[in-house]
């Protein structure tokens, strides 16, 4: 098992609820998490998404920089002048994780496996809205599966959620990912205004654009990328033969200085498209490596978020 202290995850990699290994990395991440987080994060669930809750309250003349989705068209017909509706900080926070475990996220070559990142991630999460009769729920998909955990509140609800995560079962060889499934049953049934976190390397088809930008509508989004230092560029190995695990494909390549300039201009590309569709569904996005200190980068994005509601400034 690897050192949280040392900003790794704890490895999963056992998949069995009797495997004692597995209970003990649950532990110490729970350890990790309450240790490191507590500092930042004394209050509810605002350190994490800054903004109202949900509940109706007075209208407001608009302001620029507020969130066009609340005007209140009825007031503003009757004034003639631009309105809002602000809302009474609602208390308990419904927040469902839509999880992608498709087989790219079992891959790593630093620290630990992208898969270990996603339970942390979930981890956090969890730690973070937590309290208050707010309740979590997580919709996982491998590709070939979808395990749906009901959105409970309490310890025990928490842990056992955390377990079903760090145990489901890879997906099948040549299975493609879909998180564009998991993110649209997140709209099924309605639900109040609440919190959608998307936990994925988002690697591969955007076609998770038109779900999220429809949960967007209605509830807060936030996205957490997990990446790995081989998903935005090839080291200088000279021959190599690479395996694509949700096409099932193996093809052998000859690593030149074009080709690692290719694949790195593609691959941030990529992350430009995905941050343009983010950024259009006021998403923020936290970014977790397996060659980076996760919990120090859940930290600091909790305590940018923190710091830029207490400025009234946005910080999606």
């Amino acid at each position: 098992m690897t050192d949280t202290n040392h900003g790794r995850p704890p490895s999963f990699a056992s998949g069995s609820l009797e495997d004692p290994r597995l209970t003990s990395a649950l532990r110490t991440l729970e350890l990790t998490v309450r240790r490191r987080l507590d500092g930042v994060l004394h209050g509810d669930h605002l350190g994490l998404i800054p903004g109202p809750g949900s509940e109706p309250g007075d209208a407001r003349e608009y302001q620029p920089g507020d969130d066009v989705r609340r005007m209140d068209w009825s007031v503003t017909a009757r004034t003639t002048q631009p309105h809002v509706r602000q809302t009474v900080a609602d208390r308990e926070l419904e927040t469902w994780l839509a999880i992608d475990l498709s087989a790219s996220l079992d891959f790593g070559t630093a620290g630990c496996e992208k898969r270990d990142l996603v339970v942390a991630a979930a981890a956090a999460i969890a730690h973070l809205t937590s309290g208050g009769g707010n309740r979590l729920g997580a919709v996982i998909t491998t590709g070939d599966r979808v395990l749906r955990v009901p959105a409970r509140g309490g310890r025990p609800h928490l842990q056992s959620l955390l377990e079903t995560v760090a145990t489901t079962p890879h997906a099948a060889e040549g299975t493609r990912g879909d998180l564009a499934g998991a993110i649209d049953s997140l709209r099924r049934p309605e639900r109040r205004r609440g919190l959608a976190v998307v936990v994925s390397d988002f690697l591969g088809s955007t076609d998770w654009e038109r779900p999220l930008r429809a949960i967007a509508a209605r509830h807060d989004v936030l996205a957490v990328e997990v990446l790995d230092p081989r998903d935005l560029e090839l080291p200088d190995v000279g021959d190599v033969v690479l395996h694509d695990p949700e096409s099932g494909r193996t093809r052998e390549f000859s690593v030149t200085p074009q080709l690692r300039s290719d694949f790195a201009r593609a691959a941030s590309d990529h992350r430009r498209d995905v941050e343009k569709i983010l950024r259009g569904c006021n998403a923020p996005r936290l970014t977790l490596r397996t060659d980076g200190d996760w919990i120090a980068d859940v930290v600091r994005f909790v305590s940018r978020r923190r710091h830029g509601a207490s400025m009234g400034t946005s910080t999606r």
